[in-house]
């Protein structure tokens, strides 16, 4: 019970301006930036979502923080791609998590050790406060395996199927 009231307090107690604060100026438009200009090489959509805290149903049942990221893969139709290649890199600031959720056309060609890697390399961007940068690694590592697994033929576009924005609640 007390390990639930402190999993409440800890997660009421940051908002959508921690995040913004932890990023820093400019950061949210260079990030879209950054996805927008990666996604002009493969088929593949990167999405990016910073939540502050899990909402109150998800503390009430003590839901684990991958069950949210799945579900705003869902939310944010991160799943609706044309090559079912769609990949969520979740932040979850009140327990400092991180997940990678990639949908089945990509997940099928890259091993858990290979994303463990890029969470744990983002992991020690943020711990070193470099929040920023962190995010830019992984951007850039998801990039790289949609590149290796869904490069585009020289002349082929890839339409935007996604908002490349980070999605900040």
């Amino acid at each position: 019970m007390a390990n639930r009231l402190m999993r409440l307090l800890k997660h009421r107690s940051v908002d959508e301006t921690d995040a913004k604060r932890l990023l820093g100026d400019g950061a949210p438009e260079r990030i879209q930036a950054r996805v927008a200009a990666s996604e002009l090489h493969h088929s593949g959509e990167i999405r990016v979502c910073i939540e502050a805290g899990l909402p109150l149903s998800y503390l009430k049942r003590d839901a684990p923080v991958r069950e949210r990221a799945v579900m705003m893969f869902g939310k944010l139709h991160v799943w609706d791609t044309e090559h079912n290649n769609g990949v969520l890199i979740y932040l979850l600031l009140a327990e400092h998590s991180i997940e990678i959720i990639a949908d089945r056309g990509l997940a099928r060609h890259v091993s858990a050790a290979e994303w463990q890697r890029i969470t744990a390399t983002m992991g020690a961007a943020f711990k070193a406060g470099q929040f920023e940068a962190g995010l830019n690694q992984a951007v850039d590592a998801v990039d790289a395996l949609l590149a290796k697994h869904f490069a585009l033929a020289p002349g082929e576009a890839n339409p935007n199927e996604l908002p490349d924005a980070p999605y900040l609640r």
